[in-house]
């Protein structure tokens, strides 16, 4: 059994961790080859998410999702995780991005969702840049990444 999944559902926390220390390796060299900006860290996460849907789950990219736009689905074994990405432009993209996060995980179902959020600061430290942490809203879970 490969080691993101766990009774036939994906630990998400243990593959955005790996995505986490994949992007503070390799986020350099990548970004620098984008003019647009919000596309390196979007395709890059979605690449790194490839090899787990190899196996039988599937990515849909920037879907509708009821009046917003979701950026990454997840599915698997007929489960969903939603992921939404953000780039940090101060504390509205975190409010923004856990509301957007909220509205996709209503409109699938879910009581779990993602919020990747990219921090290019500069002068910032890794250690600040990289973190997770849960908030909990109306019983709905939205795990935030900071990358």
């Amino acid at each position: 059994m490969p080691r993101y999944l766990k009774d036939r559902y994906i630990d998400m926390d243990f593959l955005m961790r790996d995505f986490q220390q994949f992007w503070r390796e390799n986020s350099a060299i990548w970004e620098e080859r984008f003019d647009y900006k919000e596309a390196a860290p979007h395709l890059i996460l979605m690449a790194f998410l490839q090899r787990v849907v190899n196996g039988g789950g599937r990515i849909i990219r920037d879907m509708g999702a009821g009046t917003g736009r979701l950026d990454l689905c997840l599915v698997y074994e007929r489960q969903k995780y939603p992921i939404e990405l953000k780039l940090w432009r101060g504390e509205k993209s975190l409010e923004k991005g856990i509301r957007q996060t909220l509205g996709y995980m209503d409109v699938y179902g879910v009581t779990e969702g993602w919020l990747a959020l990219f921090n290019r600061t500069p002068g910032l430290s890794w250690e600040e840049k990289i973190y997770m942490n849960r908030q909990t809203v109306d019983g709905k879970t939205v795990t935030v990444v900071g990358l």
